[in-house]
């Protein structure tokens, strides 16, 4: 069974910094995929940032692009993404999960974290 755990989240003030952090479980990390998605109180799930499976290749939403940037250390079967310049629209829960290939598409992830709360105040 795939276990994602992450952590990083908190309170940080507007123009602030946080890393969040994605742990996963098994031997075969580095064959998937992996993305960050964020779900807002009373909206959808939204994508926010994806990573092929040896890091070579990344995809950010527009509202996020140049501000957050997502990476990989498959020897630490984890994934992460930094977030600089937050706004108070980044709050959110942000999930971490794993998917074949990568994809801006929520449908493509089979495997999803608990979540971990971001929440930036003006």
């Amino acid at each position: 069974q795939v276990q994602l755990v992450e952590s990083g989240g908190g309170l940080v003030q507007a123009g602030g910094s946080l890393r969040l952090s994605c742990a996963a479980s098994g031997r075969t990390f580095s064959i998937y995929a992996m993305g960050w998605f964020r779900q807002a109180p009373g909206k959808e799930r939204e994508f926010v940032a994806a990573i092929s499976a040896n890091g070579g290749t990344t995809l950010h939403a527009d509202s996020v692009k140049g501000r957050f940037t997502i990476s990989r250390e498959n020897a630490k079967n984890t994934v992460y993404l930094q977030m600089n310049v937050l706004k108070p629209e980044d709050t959110a829960v942000y999930y971490c999960a794993r998917a074949n290939r990568m994809s801006v598409l929520r449908t493509d992830y089979n495997y999803w974290g608990q979540g971990t709360q971001v929440t930036v105040s003006s």
